[in-house]
């Protein structure tokens, strides 16, 4: 494969209902250091999926549809993941990270510690959980899994 990575990513903004500046926050970070450092690697072997890649991510009937297109913006293929696995992960992240902004601005440094290594084990187990359901479909690092986890968080605020 050429070049395995994305070089471009975009939500469907007519999901997302509303953000405070901490999630706006998050997915700018997400994004930037996605783009900046990944690995993702349709697994299809053809000529045709040599990278690099424009992910776009959505919400459709309750799933997750990662549409992946050429570095010209041809489309390339639509990849739908069932969102149930996702569901306590998403909402135990939501609650952690509520937690945690409210402990950046009143706690002491140790309690910030204390909830952001919580937030830091939840976010791992969603990325690894990631990774398994993307297992023969397209190959990503954790670091990858990680900054996807992030997004598709960001798809489901509802406000």
């Amino acid at each position: 494969m050429a070049d395995p990575r994305i070089i471009e990513v975009t939500l469907d903004e007519r999901t997302i209902l509303w953000r405070s500046a901490d999630i706006e926050q998050e997915r700018r970070v997400a994004i930037y250091d996605l783009l900046e450092d990944n690995h993702f690697a349709p697994l299809r072997h053809a000529a045709d999926y040599a990278g690099p890649f424009r992910l776009h991510l959505s919400v459709q009937e309750g799933r997750l549809a990662l549409e992946i297109r050429r570095e010209d913006r041809s489309h390339l293929e639509t990849l739908v993941l069932g969102l149930a696995a996702f569901r306590r992960p998403i909402r135990d992240y939501f609650a952690i990270c509520d937690s945690y902004y409210q402990a950046i601005r009143n706690a002491t440094p140790q309690q910030i510690e204390t909830v952001d290594m919580a937030r830091r084990a939840i976010h791992n187990q969603a990325a690894e959980l990631l990774r398994e359901r993307l297992e023969g479909k397209i190959d990503v690092d954790f670091d990858t899994a990680r900054r996807l986890f992030t997004l598709i968080c960001v798809l489901h605020i509802r406000g």
